[in-house]
């Protein structure tokens, strides 16, 4: 996701909820390789800093579509259009530095729907 996406980003949720841009939210990150064994030692570094693993899972598939895993880890915090881009591109050179195939972008949620939460 390019700068001009997070900031189009931005601009919905202002639109369209009641979050506090300038507040802690939950933002959840989503790794995808083909075998699950990179995203396993990606988990534990992502831990290592911070994040908690939401789940390590193998996607229901459309016909003809090859198998993969996805890794999501979500971390509560306050980012700026400008901070999560600098976070995307880090997470896509951690990705490729643990030898995960992608970084496949990030979505978000009020601190009330986090997976790790006491309210949820």
């Amino acid at each position: 996701m390019d700068i001009t996406a997070i900031n189009e980003m931005f601009a919905n949720i202002r639109e369209n909820t009641d979050w506090d841009l300038q507040g802690n939210l939950v933002w959840g990150y989503f790794f995808v390789n083909t075998t699950p064994e990179p995203l396993q030692g990606l988990a534990k570094v992502l831990e290592g800093q911070g994040y908690t693993v939401v789940e390590l899972f193998e996607p229901e598939l459309e016909e003809g579509e090859a198998p993969y895993h996805v890794l999501h880890v979500e971390k509560i915090e306050i980012h700026s259009v400008e901070s999560l881009d600098t976070r995307n591109h880090e997470l896509q050179a951690l990705a490729e530095a643990n030898g995960v195939e992608d970084y496949d972008g990030m979505d978000v949620g009020p601190v009330e729907f986090a997976h790790g939460s006491d309210d949820a």
